[in-house]
């Protein structure tokens, strides 16, 4: 099972891809991770009621490759969330066209 400080560089490395592939400066998602974790941000964003800024400045570049609720269903990552997490981020990837 992947650790914690594994997945917060892997939510680190999605803020890089997001900036230096998209031009999207993600400063409040930073403010979050050096905050917290990785972890901790994932579940605050996943469980929120609203969509991030963030998930709505990918979406508008095309580029939901690059937000948090990709991220966790990928392996190894996916490991670290509940199936309840997993169908939260599964639901909102759909209702925005991305395929999973």
């Amino acid at each position: 099972m992947p650790t914690q400080q594994e997945f917060t560089e892997a939510m680190y490395t999605i803020y890089s891809r997001a900036k230096n592939e998209c031009g999207y400066n993600a400063t409040r998602f930073l403010q979050m991770l050096t905050e917290g974790d990785g972890l901790e941000t994932a579940r605050i964003l996943i469980h929120s009621e609203r969509i991030s800024d963030g998930y709505t400045a990918l979406w508008g570049r095309g580029r939901l490759d690059l937000t948090v609720e990709a991220l966790i269903l990928l392996k190894p990552w996916n490991e670290l969330f509940t199936n309840a997490e997993l169908e939260i981020a599964k639901n909102r990837l759909r209702q925005y066209g991305y395929n999973v």
